[in-house]
């Protein structure tokens, strides 16, 4: 993971937290005041990623990079709660747009409920955070805040070999926590990825694909002098790996890399249309980082047909310029797709400003897609049958229709307007089949 510059000259350390210490960014101190008027509707977000890098053993610290995207239309400012009983300094604020610092201020809970955050405990306090721009309506606001918390409580030295423990409850979807240089991680008490970083560093990623906050529990030991060290540099043009029939590879991946699975914030929501229609709108949000980059390529699956794309900005909430090419048409307007395109090959285009230097652009983009090979009408039933390979994926039955059957466990819920729909969280680098019926009611 790759931290975006904050405002680290201007760190100020809360030790009561019962002030309001105004701080400004260096690059906001001319930035003309925005007006006082409160943001309508109580506080949302979506999107969040909590990263916490373990400090040195005894300290009870825990640098913590927490990315958050704000989505109350209209909201000037995105407040984040500071937890009871931690010392908390802050380094600074980054919109993850632009890569540009932003204002901030601690302030108390009355001041939050009355500008902005009306469900704002009276009793706590928040880091408050200037949004480079109000959150468009239908877009979102994308910030990163770095902090230490200095919390005995959730991190501390236990036990003769003076192991370390982190021992907190986690209540958002995607977490990380670091490992001091030097330690294993010997205990985990949820399932989790582990992976080395690149300089020797433990990462143990968890994915909570629960709706409440869950006890996460890990304990590190202590490596022997010169065991820890930075990874040997993989071979990035080793052969591919053989597999089997099933997919499975005949010989071990010696240069397979273990990617961060909670990090990903890439997901898709379908909306199946009548199932005799063989049709169903969706959204897949991407963030383009890649700096320069101007376009968005999805190479539509085999077996359907895209209609209807839409692709929006959400950081602005501009309407993107959209195309659709067919085979010839896609080499002929200068798009490379990884291979010669077939005379069915179909590629939807967007494009967007060109991604700015330390910045990014978050994209939405809708379109149809008719599949009758895996989405259909089968006696008085529907069926679906498609690979997510996505980690975050949600499917909203058709109007009318209840569940029978699903392979895949995944959340169910209603949709304001009373449809039944399922979130799948995969925690795994790979692929689900999700298989679902449904009956009429």
């Amino acid at each position: 993971m790759q931290i975006a510059p904050g405002c680290a000259s201007t760190s100020v350390s809360v030790r009561t937290l019962r002030v309001s210490l105004l701080v400004w960014c260096a690059s906001a101190a001319a930035a003309v005041a925005q007006p006082a008027a409160s943001q309508q509707g109580p506080q949302t977000q979506t999107d969040s990623y909590t990263r916490y890098e373990l400090q040195d053993p005894g300290s009870a610290a825990f640098r913590i990079i927490y990315d958050v995207t704000a989505t109350t239309p209209g909201a000037m400012y995105y407040y984040n709660g500071i937890r009871a009983g931690a010392e908390e300094e802050v380094h600074g604020v980054t919109d993850l747009a632009t890569g540009q610092s932003l204002r901030w201020e601690v302030v108390d809970g009355s001041h939050a409920r009355a500008n902005g955050h009306p469900r704002a405990s009276v009793e706590g306090h928040f880091i408050k955070v200037w949004l480079a721009r109000p959150v468009p309506e239908g877009g979102q606001g994308r910030v990163r805040i770095d902090k230490t918390y200095v919390d005995a409580d959730s991190y501390l030295v236990e036990g003769q070999g003076a192991d370390i423990v982190f021992d907190r409850s986690l209540g958002i979807t995607r977490n990380a926590v670091v490992l001091p240089s030097g330690y294993e991680v010997v205990e985990a008490n949820h399932p989790v990825q582990v992976a080395t970083e690149a300089d020797g560093r433990i990462r143990v990623s968890f994915m909570n694909a629960g709706p409440d906050g869950v006890p996460f529990r890990i304990r590190g030991r202590r490596l022997p002098d010169g065991a820890s060290r930075p990874p040997s540099p993989q071979d990035s043009g080793a052969e591919a790996v053989p597999r089997s029939g099933g997919g499975a590879p005949t010989r071990a991946r010696v240069g397979y890399t273990v990617t961060e699975r909670a990090f990903e914030d890439r997901d898709i929501t379908y909306y199946l249309l009548q199932p005799e229609t063989n049709a169903f709108r969706l959204f897949h949000d991407y963030t383009e980082k890649r700096v320069g980059m101007d376009r968005y390529l999805n190479v539509v699956r085999a077996g359907s047909s895209a209609s209807d794309p839409e692709a929006y900005n959400l950081d602005t909430g501009a309407r993107l310029d959209v195309e659709q090419l067919v085979g010839r048409a896609i080499t002929e307007r200068g798009i490379d797709v990884g291979r010669v395109p077939d005379p069915d090959t179909e590629v939807v285009a967007i494009w967007f400003d060109p991604v700015p230097e330390g910045g990014s652009t978050r994209l939405r983009i809708w379109e149809t897609y008719t599949d009758p090979g895996r989405y259909l009408l089968h006696g008085d039933e529907f069926v679906w049958d498609r690979g997510f390979g996505r980690a975050r994926n949600t499917v909203v039955l058709p109007d009318g229709w209840y569940l029978a059957a699903n392979s895949i466990p995944g959340v169910v819920d209603l949709t304001e307007d009373g449809r039944v729909r399922i979130r799948y969280v995969n925690p795994r680098p790979d692929q689900i089949q999700v298989f679902i019926r449904g009956r009429r009611r």
